[in-house]
């Protein structure tokens, strides 16, 4: 298939187009940057909902919430489901959620589950593009879900817009809560299973977190209560979504961020292709693996050994 012809078939709304050119990506095959690349300058309107947290707080039934009501609202949504991945495939463990299988028909949602593929931080590696494309494809609300490994979680932060950090009753005491990395990235927090013994004391003890919390900005993160399998607070959790969305937007904070995950995005793109291009120029040589050898040996030490075969690569392909 050609590049023109998949490129506009992701911009005319082409679900099966679209899932194959995800697939391209989470291979890592070059004629998806190529794609990607097309599809850059129609990015850039949907808002990007990052759902993150410890595993069991019910992440994925929230979610399944959240995309009910936000068609309610007339809007289109995108999911992205970040599963850990199988050790013998590299694809989503878990695969489309059995729980949002009430979306699978609704031709304005779109899901996809992506492995982590033994990235750690929460989320694939390939996560952001896939949001990108969806972006492209013209949902309205992107929302990625990740994969519950607890306080590594804070990745979400480069990709989302709007973090919802979920939280349970009985799972930690207040202190724990003060240190967890995972709490520090979040616009709003929910307490899911409101129904628990101690989802009030959850509630003030985040509060607490945040009463004492020196770099607290203009947007005090909101501490709700929900309960996702009985539909409860979801409402009222839209609502504050929206109007985040509305504050980064007002406050400036929303081109400010836009500059900074532009900035990360390139120097991250960049790294990754210069160590994809020197490890396929080294890897196997007469020169690389007697400098394993050596290493191994312990005669060199391999950070001498990895300065001295970078500077040697950019040396030999300085213009």
């Amino acid at each position: 298939m050609q590049t023109a012809e998949l490129v506009e078939g992701v911009l005319s709304g082409n679900r099966r187009l679209l899932a194959r050119l995800i697939t391209l990506i989470e291979n890592e095959d070059p004629y998806a940057m190529e794609i990607l690349s097309e599809l850059f300058k129609h990015t850039g309107n949907a808002h990007i909902l990052g759902v993150t947290g410890p595993p069991g707080s019910g992440k994925s039934t929230l979610v399944t919430r959240i995309t009910a009501e936000l068609r309610t609202r007339n809007k289109s949504v995108g999911i992205v489901c970040v599963d850990p991945s199988s050790p013998f495939t590299g694809g989503a463990l878990l695969g489309d959620r059995i729980r949002m299988q009430e979306h699978t028909l609704d031709s304005d949602v779109f899901i996809r589950s992506m492995g982590t593929r033994g990235h750690l931080g929460g989320l694939s590696r390939a996560t952001s593009d896939a949001v990108r494309a969806i972006d492209a494809f013209g949902k309205d609300i992107v929302i990625v879900e990740t994969v519950g490994a607890g306080q590594s979680e804070v990745e979400v932060i480069e990709v989302a817009q709007t973090v919802i950090v979920t939280d349970v009753p009985g799972s930690g005491d207040d202190i724990q809560a003060i240190k967890a990395g995972i709490m520090e990235i979040a616009d709003i927090f929910v307490v899911n299973k409101s129904d628990l013994a101690g989802a009030d004391k959850k509630v003030v003890e985040i509060n607490a977190m945040l009463d004492i919390d020196p770099n607290m900005g203009e947007w005090r993160p909101p501490v709700l209560l929900t309960n996702a399998v009985k539909g409860e607070g979801i409402t009222e959790l839209v609502d504050k979504i929206e109007e985040h969305m509305a504050f980064l937007k007002d406050s400036g904070l929303l081109a400010t961020k836009g500059l900074q995950r532009s900035r990360d995005e390139l120097e991250q793109l960049m790294e990754y292709k210069l160590t994809r291009e020197l490890l396929a120029k080294l890897q196997g040589t007469p020169e690389y693996e007697d400098a394993i050898r050596r290493i191994a040996n312990r005669d060199a030490d391999p950070y001498t050994v990895a300065e001295r075969l970078i500077t040697e690569f950019l040396v030999r392909h300085r213009k």
